[in-house]
């Protein structure tokens, strides 16, 4: 992977904190969806001790949440609920979320480690099974009736329930309101698909996102389609490149925005701080996404209700 630095803006001498991070401590995937942005490149994943010191390097400079991604985490699920429990009960980080294809999730890990985690998301690109395949979640055809199971498991655990869809040319024209109504989530994050170059635009990539892409106007299309969801948070590709802090496997930050991706040198080498220094990080986007909707005092995702009805605090 080329490493490239990128200058700091020169207007801003603070350095950046590092408040929300999504860590993506593994690559490993039991599922193949064709426009992957973060593909199984290598299967190395950090001892655990490793993993734990650079958490408490995060939480050092600034972390307030920490997202456990993948890959799918669920294919290292010890390792993931050691890290969720040592986030909560050692370093002491205020939030911990987990995003998930839902697939390998058992209630076996909700009783050992529920009590940690504050969300809890599940992937979800259609409600039809065929489309699904399509897409490379899965051949069983299960996964809707997984996503309710999982839904169950966080009220049993009183655990914010969230959705992500990558809106893709297999879903694009699909009305997915009442289900989502049905569900119920905290929070449904709507992603344009998106190309990173060097991850999924073919060739000799793992994934080929071309056949995928949508355009800007399609988006738009399925937005209206969902708007009267007060619970729907869109992104486009435009608001995706700069508002995320990503930490890969090796612990290093990710710029996946314009041009080839690029990494920086990872936080157990050279700390959070000279890592953030290489990597493009707009705040500003990052607040206007409603990234920051843990913290805030009224969090403008309070429930999956339609839009001007009252809505009560969850």
């Amino acid at each position: 992977m080329k490493q490239t630095i990128k200058p700091e803006n020169e207007n801003n001498s603070e350095p950046k904190k590092p408040e929300s991070v999504n860590y993506h401590f593994t690559r490993l995937c039991n599922y193949k969806c064709g426009f992957c942005f973060h593909t199984q490149k290598t299967s190395f994943i950090l001892p655990l001790e490793r993993a734990i010191y650079g958490l408490k390097l995060l939480k050092e400079a600034g972390t307030r949440k920490i997202n456990f991604a993948g890959g799918e985490p669920f294919t290292k699920a010890n390792f993931l609920g050691e890290l969720i429990k040592q986030c909560k009960e050692n370093i002491k980080i205020e939030k911990v979320s987990v995003i998930t294809n839902g697939s390998l999730v058992k209630r076996s890990f909700f009783e050992k480690f529920g009590k940690y985690i504050d969300v809890f998301g599940v992937s979800c690109d259609s409600f039809d099974a065929e489309t699904n395949k399509k897409i490379g979640r899965g051949t069983k055809g299960d996964n809707v009736k997984k996503l309710f199971e999982i839904r169950e498991l966080c009220k049993e655990y009183n655990i914010k329930f969230k959705l992500n869809t990558v809106v893709c040319s297999y879903n694009k024209d699909e009305n997915m309101v009442e289900n989502i109504k049905k569900l119920d989530p905290y929070r449904w994050k709507v992603f344009q698909v998106l190309l990173v170059k060097g991850e999924n635009e073919g060739g000799d990539k793992l994934r080929d996102v071309t056949k995928f892409q949508i355009t800007n106007e399609e988006f738009e299309q399925f937005k209206k389609r969902h708007e009267e969801l007060r619970c729907m948070v869109a992104e486009s590709n435009d608001n995706m490149k700069s508002s995320y802090l990503i930490l890969d496997e090796y612990m290093r930050f990710l710029d996946k925005g314009d041009g080839e991706e690029i990494h920086s040198e990872s936080i157990l080498d050279v700390g959070v701080e000279k890592a953030l220094e290489v990597i493009h990080y707009d705040k500003n986007e990052f607040i206007k996404r409603k990234g920051d909707y843990l913290f805030n005092d009224r969090d403008p995702c309070l429930k999956c209700e339609v839009k001007n009805e009252i809505v009560s605090d969850f």
